[in-house]
């Protein structure tokens, strides 16, 4: 198993959240530990697969629902 050990700026920008808050989101992710992590000494690292699987489970798909046809007024 070897999975790539992402620091949480590369994180970051694999969410797409570096422009705006930079390593904050991730950490808040780890603090919350909404997402698995590794901790090397003291440096904390995040599993690709992990970022995977975080925007795997919240990804929504989108809904094809039939159009009902439009009622005549009488």
């Amino acid at each position: 198993m070897t999975d790539r050990l992402l620091t949480t700026a590369q994180a970051a920008e694999l969410l797409g959240t570096w422009e705006t808050s930079g390593e904050r989101f991730p950490r808040r992710l780890i603090a919350e530990r909404r997402i698995a992590y590794v901790k090397v000494g003291h440096h904390v690292r995040i599993p690709a697969s992990a970022v995977d699987a975080f925007i795997a489970e919240r990804t929504v798909q989108p809904v094809t629902a039939r159009r009902r046809p439009l009622r005549k007024v009488a």
